[in-house]
């Protein structure tokens, strides 16, 4: 328990962690102070050694069981500078101190140090599996109103879980016991008895647990790069099928749906000088004349229809051959070679005649009838 303080050190209590010299530095600025009580065994004092706040400052200080004040012998040093102290703490009591620059004080003050508790780190902890919880004890501190904190995690876990008591007796509950935790553990004061300006003790060492024994790691750690390396080759195989089917669908898709090449790459110019006239185009790049058409002639064979001529009834009576004939026009060579005392009418050798009703037709094999 703290012991009671006399009424003129209450408004001391309230002061934070990093204090403000009242006094003058010579210099103009500000000395600030920061005060870390470790476990009530030993007191550290720094401040702000910077060339503005002189050198080589001197600090002086008494506890409540003192009745004198004693030179700091452990000086803490910043650059040649000194900056701090370390003293001996006998216990919960009042730090009276006082700072000097030369002969001129810097700053008076006085403080509980268990305003600025910093517990120590919980040691010999033990664990006790009891199905799916697991219990964590440890040697209480000589002093109360402490939390005492337990943190776990497995390698699945992102982030530590935490769990507080008034007492290290801490259970922890729904863990699997064949998974592999670290464990570990912290003392923290509570602000009601010791207000905001403490510090939560160090973390103890982690402890490997599985199987409810302890190990020196956890044996997942085995299993993580196994893990790895099947997760790699689902990927590889997955990205190789993905490409084998895209490789397939394009086989499919070039053998169903053909490309059809563009005019503009076979034939240069085409489209952009002669506006798609293929006759302009081949006329000028490929030097092909046009044509003129031969015109074959061949042997027609044209009927024409007699005059209509009186005639009398026994002209009549006599063939047909006497009133419509053919009339054989005969071209090119044919006509040289025909022979001018055959009657014009009558049938060429070799030909065939075909009648229509009153039509007489001579077809040859080199021509064509024309009505």
């Amino acid at each position: 328990m703290r012991p009671a303080f006399p009424a003129w050190a209450a408004a001391t209590v309230l002061l934070v962690g990093h204090l403000t010299a009242s006094g003058n530095t010579g210099a103009g600025e500000a000395l600030q102070i920061r005060i870390v009580n470790f476990n009530f065994e030993s007191v550290r004092v720094m401040w702000n050694a910077s060339e503005g706040v002189g050198t080589n400052l001197t600090f002086l200080y008494s506890f409540t069981s003192m009745k004198t004040n004693k030179h700091c012998s452990s000086y803490i040093l910043q650059e040649g500078r000194t900056a701090g102290c370390l003293l001996d703490a006998p216990g919960d009591e009042i730090l009276s101190f006082s700072i000097w620059n030369g002969t001129h004080p810097v700053l008076n003050n006085s403080v509980w140090i268990s305003n600025f508790l910093k517990p120590s780190l919980p040691k010999e902890l033990h664990f006790q599996w009891r199905q799916e919880a697991l219990t964590v004890t440890c040697p209480e501190l000589p002093y109360s109103e402490l939390l005492y904190e337990v943190q776990h995690r497995s390698l699945f876990d992102s982030e530590w879980q935490a769990k507080e008591e008034n007492t290290c007796n801490v259970t922890i509950e729904s863990l699997d016991i064949d998974k592999c935790y670290f464990v570990r553990a912290r003392v923290k004061t509570m602000e009601s008895g010791y207000g905001s300006d403490t510090y939560p003790s160090d973390w103890s060492e982690v402890a490997h647990l599985q199987g409810a024994e302890l190990r020196d790691s956890c044996q997942e750690k085995t299993l993580f790069p196994k893990f790895v390396l099947m997760s790699g080759l689902v990927v590889f195989l997955i990205m190789f099928l993905v490409f084998l089917l895209v490789w397939k669908l394009r086989r499919v898709k070039k053998l169903l749906m053909p490309s059809v090449p563009d005019p503009k790459f076979t034939f240069p110019g085409l489209f952009e000088a002669h506006r798609g006239n293929f006759q302009e185009w081949i006329k000028d790049t490929q030097n092909v004349t046009q044509l003129d058409k031969v015109e074959e002639r061949e042997q027609e064979c044209i009927l024409e229809e007699a005059p209509m001529v009186q005639h009398s009834k026994a002209e009549m009576e006599t063939p047909t051959e006497t009133m419509i004939g053919p009339l054989c026009l005969q071209t090119g060579d044919k006509e040289a070679a025909g022979d001018p005392g055959q009657p014009p009418c009558q049938r060429p050798q070799g030909e065939e005649v075909l009648s229509l009703g009153s039509f007489t037709f001579v077809i040859s094999d080199n021509s064509y009838v024309t009505l």
